[in-house]
């Protein structure tokens, strides 16, 4: 039986935010969003480098989502764990990414990746909702 969205998460976690204005955005993140509360940096691939993202392609976006740890695939074999993270990158259209994969289903989940070296998850998208790709802050880098 496939697990609903719901479950992936915390019970408590509330909607997406609607696009903040620079001000509003947490100090660590001011220089990436702009006044409309897009990115303005291309995001890339913490591992290699990709790009994942062109500037502008994303909103940013307060969502407490449960990612599963970034390891070597022996090590996420090994055991659970994971991270709960709340500042993403919302892409409402897949095809905005330059480079991204996408895992087999888990649940009603796919996780996102690097296509190139499959680093990750990166981010999280959920299949009850076709027009939501959540790509973590923490995850990526910024150029």
């Amino acid at each position: 039986m496939a697990a609903a969205c719901a479950e992936m998460e915390p019970a408590a976690a509330p909607p997406p935010s609607p696009p903040p204005a620079a001000a509003a955005v947490v100090s660590g993140s001011a220089e990436l969003v702009c006044a409309q509360g897009r990115n303005l940096k291309a995001v890339l691939c913490q591992r290699c480098g990709s790009r994942v993202l062109l500037p502008g392609a994303a909103t940013f976006a307060r969502r407490e989502l449960l990612l599963p740890a970034m390891r070597k695939k022996a090590a996420a074999a090994a055991g659970g764990g994971g991270d709960l993270l709340r500042e993403h990158w919302l892409v409402r259209d897949m095809f905005s990414f330059e480079n991204v994969g996408f895992t087999r289903d888990v649940g009603n989940v796919k996780f996102l990746v690097c296509a190139d070296c499959e680093a990750g998850p990166i981010g999280w998208h959920c299949l009850d909702d076709k027009d939501s790709f959540y790509v973590a802050l923490e995850r990526v880098a910024h150029e």
